[in-house]
Order: C-alpha cells, then sequence, then structure tokens
C-alpha cells in the first residue's frame, strides 16, 4: 500500500515536470502575442518591408497597440525602420534579418535616401566617354568596360546602364540605332541596339530637347511602370506630358 508522502512525491515531481517542459504555443524573444503577429507579418514581407498603415490593416490591430507593438520591437532591435525614397513621410518597417531592396532605396543611384545626382552625372559622361572612343557601342560593350575600369565606388548593373543611355537619348547627345551587320555596325550582330554619339547641330540651329530630358524620372528604378494611367503617374510626368 502506498503511503501518502509517496503519492504526495509523485503528483509534485509531475507537477514540476509540466512546469520544466517549454510551451510550444509561447511566442518567441519573450513578445507579446500582439508582438509576435506584428512582427512575423513584417518579417513576412523580407526584403520588401511594410508600411505601417499596412500594418494596421492587415493585423486588424488598434492603432494604438500597433504603436506600442512597433515601439518595443525597435527597442529590441527584431525590426527596422527604413526610409522608402518613392514615399519618404510614410513609416517603413522591415525585419532586421533583411537588407532593403533597391526598389526601396533606389539602388546606386540614390545616397542617404537623396538622388546621387553627382554619381548620375559621373555615369554619364563616362558612357558617353566610352561611346566617343568606340564610335559605335552597345549596352553590353559599355557596361563591360565600366566593369573592367571599377572607375565607381558602386557597382552599376547593365540595367542601369541602360537606363542612363535612355537619359542620354533623350538629352539628344546619343543616337540609338539597330546593326545592319556592314560596315561600321560589322562587330555587331545584326539588329543588335546599339549607340553613336549625336551630330552637333550647324551654325544657329538650336539642338532640339526632349521635354523628358534630364529629370529623375529617367533613371527611377520604377520607370517599368510608367504611363499615362499607370501607378507611378506623378505630377512630374504629368506636366511633362502637358509641354
Amino acid at each position: 500500500m502506498v503511503s501518502d508522502d509517496c503519492k504526495f512525491f509523485h503528483l509534485f515531481k509531475q507537477e514540476m515536470s509540466k512546469r520544466k517542459r517549454p510551451d510550444s504555443t509561447a511566442p518567441a524573444h519573450g513578445l507579446t502575442e500582439h508582438e509576435k503577429t506584428i512582427y512575423d507579418l513584417i518579417k513576412s514581407k523580407q526584403d520588401m518591408g511594410i508600411f505601417s498603415q499596412d500594418i494596421k490593416r492587415e493585423t486588424k490591430l488598434l492603432p494604438n497597440i500597433v504603436t506600442k507593438s512597433l515601439k518595443s520591437l525597435l527597442a529590441k532591435n527584431m525590426i527596422k525602420e527604413v526610409q522608402n525614397v518613392q514615399h519618404k513621410a510614410r513609416k517603413h518597417y522591415m525585419a532586421s534579418d533583411f537588407e532593403p531592396s533597391a526598389e526601396i532605396t533606389g539602388g546606386s543611384w540614390y545616397h542617404e535616401g537623396a538622388l546621387d545626382k553627382t554619381f548620375i552625372d559621373l555615369v554619364r559622361k563616362t558612357c558617353l566617354s566610352y561611346i566617343s572612343s568606340l564610335k559605335i557601342a552597345t549596352v553590353e560593350m559599355i557596361y563591360d568596360a565600366i566593369k573592367r575600369s571599377k572607375l565607381f565606388h558602386v557597382e552599376c548593373s547593365q540595367e542601369q546602364i541602360a537606363e542612363i543611355l535612355r537619359t542620354l537619348e533623350l538629352d539628344n547627345q546619343i543616337v540609338e540605332f539597330r546593326s545592319t551587320g556592314c560596315g561600321e555596325f560589322a562587330a555587331i550582330p545584326i539588329r543588335r541596339v546599339c549607340y553613336k554619339i549625336a551630330k552637333k547641330p550647324g551654325p544657329g540651329k538650336e539642338p532640339k530637347v526632349s521635354p523628358m530630358a534630364s529629370i529623375p524620372c529617367g533613371i527611377c528604378p520604377r520607370i517599368s511602370y510608367c504611363s499615362p494611367d499607370g501607378p507611378c503617374t506623378s505630377p512630374l510626368m504629368r506636366s511633362t506630358r502637358a509641354l
């Protein structure tokens, strides 16, 4: 027959075992339920992050709870606030595990949230110099030459060089051609897009300037989305179309 003392000791061991056993449903890092909900949402957005307004909308939590939870997560260094170059006035959050995408930061064309006009001007001049020396050049040729030269403190992608060439064409500094594969185009495959320095206008003639020339839209990381009724239509774009 088991004594009362033995029964008590057995029950005591069971209770202690339950207390030591981790609760798999408990939030990680000592987070509250609301903090974990918000953190999981932010982390799911990876390198794109999420605006505070969208956090409130997707979690359906009260604004004061969202604000309090965000402050707590920031203090714990689990999330960070990043600047979105296209929406500087709106608060944008990202999990600390990720670095913001080029779409958020603006990529090489932006420095500390502002358009780096000095760097852009340097890339433009470098592209013009290579086209002038090569006489005729494709995007790939210019990109390869710049990559080998290691002139810049940051690496430019081939797509970014293409964007710069687009602005130079809009400024009437270069002209786009399609290779015929003959004569001066002999080294370039047929129908490949290539560029030459634009001829200067004759005496007394003014160069024709495009209404799109030298505006930031030409190097905007979302330029491919632009259209008269597109999601990225800006007051600047509307004003240039009215010219």
